[in-house]
């Protein structure tokens, strides 16, 4: 399929930034695949981290009622992404060469030709403009999209087909936390 010539871009506006101890992302690009800055052991550290999430003035109110939810979807913007690591086709999920090379959309990757995250997180506070989370990866100063409340009835999919070696590095992540 070509692209459509009527669509050639979209606008997005960010609604607020992300506040995290995260400086740099734990996967970037290097000569044509991804690499993996950091250990596993870094999971649990991860896991645990607290960011804040503000929301800018110009949205007062649009966090009313969300302290009624445990946790909420943040979907924000890998702004640190490079242009080469936009334009990946293929990787090694995670950089990890004993995985096989796979197309970008098969995996979890921030370097897409559209850079959005997706994290499901524990709601920790409400307070005015500003969400605290729990286990938010994103960088610090990351765009913020859009946050939706997490509902197990529309995200959950409980007979849901995972690749093997997805399977994998979730165990091997799982495991990493258990022991950190």
């Amino acid at each position: 399929m070509k692209k459509d010539k009527d669509i050639s871009e979209m606008k997005l506006r960010p609604v607020g930034i992300v506040k995290s101890d995260v400086r740099e992302p734990s996967l970037v690009v290097k000569s044509g695949d991804l690499d993996r800055r950091g250990v596993l052991g870094d999971v649990r550290k991860s896991q645990s981290r607290i960011s804040q999430i503000l929301i800018y003035d110009d949205y007062a109110g649009i966090l009313d009622g969300i302290e009624d939810f445990s946790h909420i979807l943040v979907l924000y913007w890998a702004h640190l992404t490079s242009l080469e690591g936009r334009s990946l086709i293929k990787v090694h999920p995670m950089g990890r060469k004993d995985m096989p090379e796979v197309g970008i959309f098969a995996t979890c990757s921030p370097a897409r030709p559209n850079p959005i995250c997706v994290a499901a997180v524990p709601l920790l506070e409400h307070k005015g403009n500003t969400l605290k989370v729990r286990g938010l990866d994103a960088v610090d100063g990351s765009p913020l999209i859009d946050i939706k409340p997490y509902t197990p009835r529309s995200y959950s999919v409980s007979e849901a087909e995972v690749a093997g070696w997805m399977r994998r590095i979730v165990k091997e992540l799982t495991e990493a936390a258990d022991q950190g």
